[in-house]
This record gives C-alpha cells, structure tokens and sequence, in this order.
C-alpha cells in the first residue's frame, strides 16, 4: 500500500526507508516540494536534496550536503499545483541522480556525482508557504519490501505479474531498461504496447524511434510503448503452448487472452515477441512481418 502523509510549512523532512534506488510519488502543493536522499534517517553529510517548485514554482534544483551552488537546475514553472496532484519519479544508481515526470521517461533534473554515496533513506517536507499531501509507492527491493508504482499503463489495463513498466515513446529509454535480446550489436529491449484492442508484448530497438508488435501477420510499428525495467529476468527453453506458471504474464489479446514474452534467435538477431498460449507459438516482428515459431525461450520470474 502507498504511504500518505501531510507536511507543514516547516522544511522538516519525513524520513522513511528505500535502498531501491526508485522513488514514486505524488504530490499536491503550490510549491516548494522538497525530497532528501540520505544514507540515515536524518539530515546527514554526504546527502542529496531535489527542490521541485521551487522559487515560486518556477524552477527545480539538485543540491548536495545542503549547500550552494546547485549541482543541476532546471525552469519548471507550474510544475505543481497546488488544487491537484502531480506525479513524479526520481532514481538514483552508480552516482547519477535523475528526476522526471509520472508517465513520461525523459529525466527534468539529472546529475552524475563521482562519490558514491549509499542511499537508504528518503524525507519529503514542504516550505515556503507550502502544505503539501503527499501519496507515496513503496519501495521495490527495499526494507518496505513491495514493489514501486510504475508510470501509468497505456490504456489502464493493469500492472501485469507486479511488474514495473515505464511509459515512454519514440525510442526513448527508461533508466534500468531489461534488454532481452540483439540486432546487429544494439539492445533489443522487452516492450510492450496498446494495438488493435490488445495489449501486446513486443521489442524496442532505440536507434529505429519505436517499439514493434507482431499481429495480424505483419511487424507492426508503435510510437507510444512501454518498457520493462529493474527486473532480474530468466529465460528458459520451451515448446509450443507448455507456458511455465511463473512466465511473465506482459499483456493480453484483444480476446483477453495472457501474452507472455518469448524471444527466439532468427537471421542473427535474437529477437523477443509474443507467446500466445492458445496459437503454440512465439510470434515475433521482424522485417516487417509477424513470424511464427514453435520452439523458443520464454521469460520467467
């Protein structure tokens, strides 16, 4: 369940566990929605702050040890509202710091500190002449110990197998993508997308602008998709319609029918698609075309 809370105008942070590396969240406030990433449960040294909405709700920052200069700004006005809720992200790994809008995978603030500093609590406050509600997702992996909200599926159709998927669009991809496969050296990524009724399981290659899905007998282009991310995925051998029950469930046919993600090496690509329990096979696009195949490899929670 989500955490929900309110702040005061007192820039007093709300420390809570999450080693995730992800946090998802919502808030409602005119401005100044300030959130600390910390190696305790209090302000320490070394630690990250992110200012969105602030200076009047025109501009966001990345501040390091509570001290200036800024290490990243960015113009945000109306960022946040103070009537309605806005949802945002922030992760952080290896040093890079990134924040974005809920639903969209291009970051607003990003920054790469050379230290490394071991995040494991979050604080959320309000300032400024600001209240804030906050409604904030658990953390994957972390001490509350369930899964982060993923931005909102394409067409509402649920959160298959508690996974996280990322909406993104136009070859854009998000932070901790899942490669499953290749093309000629480049990353073939897991993908999903909305196409004739059916939520589909298919690729992403970035460098060609848009995710493919196989239906209908031919390789279908979607600008508009989403990506498996921060998942440490098995692929296991399998044959026609024996789908292991820990396969990941990624989407559905227009009939309401489970599709899982396959994937299978053909012309010197190994190229992941759909498995349609009901059809025996992996169904993959390629070269324009919706490919069938009876043996493949299926991925597995």
């Amino acid at each position: 369940m989500p955490i929900e809370l309110q702040t005061e105008d007192k820039l007093e942070y709300t420390f809570f566990p999450n080693a995730s590396g992800l946090l998802q969240f919502r808030v409602r406030a005119p401005n100044d929605a300030h959130i600390a990433l910390s190696p305790s449960a209090s302000e320490a040294t070394p630690m990250y702050e992110v200012f969105i909405g602030g200076w009047g709700n025109s501009k966001s920052i990345i501040r390091k040890n509570r001290s200036k200069p800024d290490v990243a700004e960015a113009n945000t006005p109306g960022y946040l509202n103070g009537d309605e809720f806005r949802g945002f992200w922030i992760r952080w790994e290896n040093g890079s710091i990134t924040v974005g809008h809920e639903g969209d995978a291009t970051p607003f603030l990003n920054w790469t500190d050379y230290e490394r500093v071991p995040i494991e609590y979050v604080g959320v406050c309000t300032g400024w002449g600001a209240n804030g509600s906050w409604i904030i997702e658990e953390a994957r992996g972390g001490p509350m110990g369930a899964p982060p909200m993923a931005a909102p599926l394409i067409g509402n159709r649920g959160n298959y197998s508690g996974l996280c998927w990322v909406a993104a669009r136009n070859g854009e991809v998000p932070p901790r993508a899942y490669a499953g496969g290749e093309d000629n050296g480049e990353p073939v990524y897991v993908a999903r997308a909305n196409f004739n009724g059916g939520l589909i399981p298919g690729k992403l290659v970035a460098s060609h602008g848009t995710c493919y899905v196989a239906w209908g007998g031919q390789e279908n282009a979607v600008p508009e998709y989403e990506i498996l991310c921060d998942f440490p995925g098995t692929w296991v051998a399998c044959s026609g319609p024996n789908v292991p029950p820990n396969a990941v469930a990624a989407g559905q046919s227009e009939e309401g029918e489970p599709l899982y993600v396959g994937r299978v090496v053909h012309d010197g690509s190994l190229t992941v698609g759909k498995v349609q329990p009901s059809h025996g096979v992996l169904y993959i696009p390629y070269g324009g075309n919706e490919l069938g195949f009876q043996d493949y490899e299926i991925l597995v929670q």
